[in-house]
């Protein structure tokens, strides 16, 4: 198993919340419930990229920022009707927030 480090993002409907970040790309591999009505947690990824969406309280803040680090900025970027730029810093990347208010870095090295 590899090691990895992977942020958990609050949101409010996991459903909805997965529908948006399969335009980035990701798939849902599994959800999870206590029982049926109580809070879901979901894991999507895209490739070695995961990600944690959490209905619970407490498990996260909106207004934080994930960098995610993948290869067709480019594209990804158009689908959200918006453009990558590049960065003095040798990167080009552009930001999204998903419906939850979660804010998302998007970039490649150039």
């Amino acid at each position: 198993m590899s090691e990895q480090a992977i942020p958990i993002l609050r949101v409010e409907d996991a459903a909805a919340a997965v529908r948006w970040y399969e335009r980035l790309g990701f798939t849902k591999r599994w959800e999870h419930r206590f029982e049926p009505g109580l809070p879901a947690f979901a894991e999507v990824a895209r490739g070695e990229v995961a990600l944690f969406l959490s209905e619970h309280e407490g498990d996260a803040h909106p207004d934080g920022v994930v960098y995610l680090r993948l290869n067709d900025v480019d594209d990804i970027a158009a689908r959200f009707g918006t453009r990558a730029e590049d960065t003095e810093w040798g990167t080009r990347e552009f930001e999204l927030r998903d419906p939850d208010g979660n804010r998302l870095r998007i970039g490649m090295e150039r």
